[in-house]
């Protein structure tokens, strides 16, 4: 519960905690509107192992196979002063190999986060007050639990401040997104949000799995394809169908819904990619593992051959905010759009700080493949 946000409002300044960081809203400038995007040249077949899975798939998971793929976002023909510049993260495109394991079909649903919860008493992040200890200059009426929710705007504004729509929320927290008015009666197998870090972590633990790395995440989200903008091809919406959760109107002021959801939408809503996997792009952000650096990626290609199963850099390090530690997210969310966020892109990163959490962002989990 801390970043940029929390301690502005410890503080008694009206500003917003960092959801998850905003980097991830300056995302990859990819027109949706001209419906595919150039593929890059430096992208290798995916080359899958061939070997079948070692046991059945548990309850609720698909097998993925593991093998070599390229791994990365291809250069963009535009690099805008909203966003695309953020993909730089993503490049160079790099040969990576990972072994098989077992990912869940869908995010982390509202019903599964409340057996975990009954089970084991877990209290999130974001339902603990912050204690005065870490916030000694805070006053005391400040120290109210509660989290990042998007506020957006009436009117349309410039897109260069991002806490013009975003908001900490006292009493926001998994159960109540957006705010103690709100609740998820009626929403089992909608995607859990509001979770950080260590709670993605705990559910992972008691469940006997845990989160997928950034390798795995992105290998299991191209389904099999090589090289393509898309977890389903080429096309943003091949023959008119909507295939993600993303927002459409104007930015941030006006989501029209015309992918059939205005804001976050139900787990298997749209349709799978190639392993079977839903919402590899758009509705909630999803946690890996990894720690970020921008950086990364040019670490491991100047090292040669395939990287194989990376677990991201030992330390983090975010050069605009290089006192937050952060982790990689994936997959973009509901709030992305060609005109700021296009990180339903595969390939392209997000990053968040390890102890805040949003209502676009939640996880999935994944088990090694032998017994």
């Amino acid at each position: 519960m801390v970043a940029i946000i929390v301690l502005c409002l410890m503080a008694g300044v009206s500003c917003s905690r960092n959801p998850g960081e905003f980097a991830n809203l300056s995302s990859a400038r990819v027109s949706a509107s001209s419906n595919s995007v150039p593929n890059s040249s430096s992208f290798g077949p995916t080359i899958p192992n061939t070997s079948p899975a070692p046991r059945p798939a548990p309850a609720g998971m698909v097998w993925i196979p593991g093998g070599e793929f390229s791994m990365g976002a291809a250069d963009s023909p535009s690099e805008g002063e909203v966003g695309m510049q953020a993909t730089k993260d993503s490049r160079p495109i790099h040969r990576v190999y990972v072994d098989g394991f077992f990912m869940d079909r869908t995010d982390v649903t509202n019903a599964e986060f409340a057996r975990f919860v009954k089970a084991t008493g877990y209290v999130t992040v974001a339902e603990r007050k912050p204690r005065q200890e870490d916030y000694p200059t805070a006053p005391p009426e400040n120290l109210v639990a509660g989290s990042v929710v998007f506020s957006p705007p009436d009117h349309a504004v410039s897109l260069d401040n991002h806490f013009q729509w975003w908001t900490y929320v006292p009493g926001a927290n998994w159960r109540h997104p957006t705010g103690p008015k709100s609740n998820i009666i009626g929403k089992d197998n909608y995607p859990v949000v509001q979770i950080a870090y260590e709670d993605a972590q705990a559910y992972a633990k008691w469940s006997g799995k845990r989160l997928p790395t950034e390798a795995e995440w992105e290998f299991a989200a191209r389904g099999g394809l090589a090289g393509k903008p898309y977890v389903w091809g080429d096309a943003f919406r091949p023959s008119g169908k909507w295939m993600a959760n993303t927002h459409q109107g104007q930015f941030p002021n006006q989501d029209t819904g015309d992918d059939g959801h205005v804001g976050i939408a139900p787990v298997t809503s749209y349709p799978p990619n190639g392993y079977g996997l839903y919402d590899m792009a758009g509705n909630v952000w999803q946690w890996t593992s990894d720690w970020y650096r921008p950086d990364y990626y040019q670490t491991l290609a100047s090292e040669g051959g395939v990287a194989r199963n990376p677990q991201g850099p030992a330390n983090p390090w975010d050069p605009a905010e290089p006192a937050e530690r952060k982790r990689t997210h994936r997959g973009g969310s509901f709030l992305c759009t060609d005109q700021y966020c296009s990180r339903y892109v595969v390939g392209t990163r997000g990053k968040g700080e390890v102890s805040t959490g949003t209502n676009h962002l939640g996880f999935r989990c994944v088990e090694d493949g032998h017994s």
